[in-house]
């Protein structure tokens, strides 16, 4: 079967992960380089190890490489900053080249799979958003595929240990790509989020809760929505789970809820707690935040490749 060549820029604990996802389980895709700037990494040295071609000498020194010309992926791990200038210096070469950016960057369109990957496939530069991201809008596009969503909030929560300085460099990102996508692609009128690093020993499982307020809406469809999206992105990410059975709060007209600077509102509330288990390829499996990120983008990819090879 013919596969599509991929390079990884961003030798971190993101690409590394990554890199080894593709490694093992990729159907449509092909580990050619690992890119980085660090010569002593381990990203680098675990590549090499691995049989994967290597350089230290970033997005230059991948272009420079005879094997550039055959790449048709480029998974940019890296940082929001360095992914801008990534891709104005990778088409200025290679203009057609797809490029997956696992950074708040958002060049491209936000992709979140289970949502809306299906629109995008043509798409030369998609954005998988951000670990919060990928957790919860899948959930609050569930309750909008039932219900009209007024606010939606969600509140991630992760293991200090698990995030590495490409992450914390990239809080403020964070915040506003989560908020913005929440409303482009989960549906909501008005999205926010809120990144928690916890600092506990030992390390605690990434969980996320997710707030939706809603028009009124029928209980049990908007539980049976947020089941199947769950079983959908379980499909890619299994350590994704309900922590527990979907919450309800019915908010009456004569008591409504005050958001700030949105105003009042009554309706639905829908509270969904989360769980994500990493696969501990390479990170802990405390590490679902990560986990997250790279089999999202892996399944982007496999999809988009997928749809390239039957072209």
């Amino acid at each position: 079967m013919k596969k599509l060549k991929v390079a990884i820029i961003g030798s971190g604990n993101i690409g590394t992960d990554l890199m080894i996802k593709i490694l093992r389980n990729a159907k449509h895709l092909e580990m050619a380089v690992m890119v980085g700037i660090d010569p002593a990494s381990d990203g680098l040295a675990r590549a090499a190890r691995m049989g994967v071609a290597v350089t230290h000498e970033g997005v230059e020194g991948l272009t420079r490489m005879d094997s550039f010309k055959d790449i048709d992926f480029v998974f940019d791990a890296t940082s929001a900053g360095a992914h801008v200038k990534n891709d104005a210096f990778l088409r200025t070469i290679k203009p057609g080249i797809r490029l997956i950016d696992l950074t708040p960057a958002a060049i491209g369109p936000y992709c979140v799979p289970v949502v809306n990957l299906e629109q995008n496939l043509g798409q030369l530069n998609v954005n998988m958003v951000t670990c919060g991201g990928q957790a919860t809008i899948p959930m609050v596009a569930a309750v909008s595929r039932v219900a009209k969503v007024h606010y939606a909030e969600i509140v991630a929560s992760i293991a200090s240990k698990s995030a590495g300085p490409g992450t914390r460099a990239n809080i403020d990102e964070f915040t506003e790509t989560t908020s913005k996508a929440i409303e482009v692609i989960g549906g909501a009128a008005k999205g926010k989020a809120i990144i928690v690093m916890n600092p506990a020993e030992p390390p605690l499982m990434m969980r996320d809760t997710v707030f939706v307020l809603s028009e009124a809406a029928d209980q049990a469809l908007v539980e049976a929505s947020i089941v199947e999206m769950a079983a959908a992105v379980q499909a890619y990410v299994p350590g994704y789970r309900l922590k527990q059975k979907v919450q309800f709060d019915i908010i009456p007209e004569d008591a409504p809820l005050n958001i700030p600077g949105l105003g009042r509102f009554s309706g639905l509330k829908t509270s969904v707690f989360l769980e994500v288990e990493g696969a501990a390829h390479y990170l802990p499996a405390y590490a679902g935040n990560l986990d997250i990120m790279t089999s999202a983008a892996l399944a982007t990819a496999e999809r988009i490749a997928q749809s390239m090879l039957n072209a």
